[in-house]
């Protein structure tokens, strides 16, 4: 694709896809794919406030671990060739795979690509009898040239007494919470993240006019938040129901 418009959700899958994007074109690669947690991810028809036009499903599910990362290989290793050297790729992910990917990242990019392995700590969800409660993600950060990424450091709310009401640099573990469902930006698609986080992380890894790309973009938050950060933005979905949800918020988002 020799032209990206500064808003486009593209119904496909990923490795098709990418392979559309021009060479050398994209900033930011933003990952959040499904976690082969082995559970049919829906959202109901209705659900949520933007996505009153369509109900989203999918197969949260590979035959094994090694299946799963072979998939998600293969779709990285088709998008390398878009990204700029300046070019940083994120993947979302939990504990079932976060190790894993890492290990198919270095494989990709090279161990000396590695930037950061973010912790999204979140707060909400249940509790455990029999292991620590998870209340965290996982976001692993590498870059297309050894210390040769776009990084502008995220400003946050400093908490010490002695720097109070001051700012200062995030850290590798962000504390956003998940949205609520009265939040005004829940759309009831399933796994949706805050647009928060994702303006931080966009505005952290995407220059100002660049290009962010969401390969599995679900209900368009990563491009809801690109837009709004003075960014080009590009998501994919293999589900039409997703991409009208993406669409819908968007459009509704441009309304108000």
């Amino acid at each position: 694709m020799s032209r990206v418009r500064s808003l486009d959700v593209q119904v496909g899958d990923w490795l098709d896809l990418a392979g559309t994007l021009g060479k050398g074109s994209v900033d930011f690669l933003y990952v959040d794919p499904p976690f082969n947690t082995g559970v049919r991810r829906r959202t109901p028809p209705g659900a949520g406030r933007a996505g009153r036009a369509a109900s989203a499903s999918y197969a949260d599910s590979w035959p094994t671990a090694e299946s799963y990362i072979a998939w998600l290989e293969a779709r990285v290793r088709a998008t390398v060739r878009a990204m700029k050297p300046t070019g940083v790729v994120a993947i979302h992910c939990d504990d079932r795979a976060s190790h894993r990917i890492r290990l198919m990242l270095d494989r990709v990019l090279g161990e000396d690509r590695f930037i950061n392995h973010l912790i999204w700590r979140y707060g909400l969800g249940g509790s455990s009898a029999r292991r620590f409660a998870r209340k965290h993600d996982d976001i692993i950060v590498y870059g297309m040239e050894p210390d040769g990424h776009y990084f502008d450091p995220p400003m946050v709310a400093a908490t010490s007494r002695r720097m109070r009401g001051m700012l200062k640099k995030a850290t590798d573990v962000i504390d956003i919470p998940a949205i609520n469902n009265m939040a005004r930006e829940r759309t009831g698609y399933p796994t949706q993240k805050p647009e928060a986080l994702l303006s931080m992380l966009v505005g952290a890894f995407c220059p100002p006019g660049g290009l962010t790309v969401d390969p599995c973009c679900g209900s368009g938050t990563t491009l809801a938040a690109a837009v709004a950060g003075g960014r080009r933005a590009l998501g994919f979905d293999s589900s039409e129901a997703a991409a009208a949800v993406a669409r819908a918020r968007l459009a509704s988002r441009a309304r108000a």
